[in-house]
């Protein structure tokens, strides 16, 4: 089945609002998950080398 009245221009002028609020809030969410992942990758911690390591193979500390 077909839509009995199909005329682009009206549902265009009709939905058009709705459609660029849709849009803008699609580049928002976008742009915050951006700012997240860069912020993420900011405050993460370096890894700190121990003051001992262990040995893998015996088990023993090694200075």
């Amino acid at each position: 089945m077909s839509a009995p009245k199909t005329d682009i221009e009206t549902q265009h002028k009709r939905h058009g609002g709705a459609l660029r609020g849709i849009a803008a809030v699609v580049v928002f969410a976008a742009l915050l998950f951006g700012a997240f992942l860069m912020w993420t990758a900011e405050s993460g911690e370096t890894p700190v080398e121990p003051e001992t390591q262990i040995d893998g193979r015996t088990g023993d500390e090694v200075e």
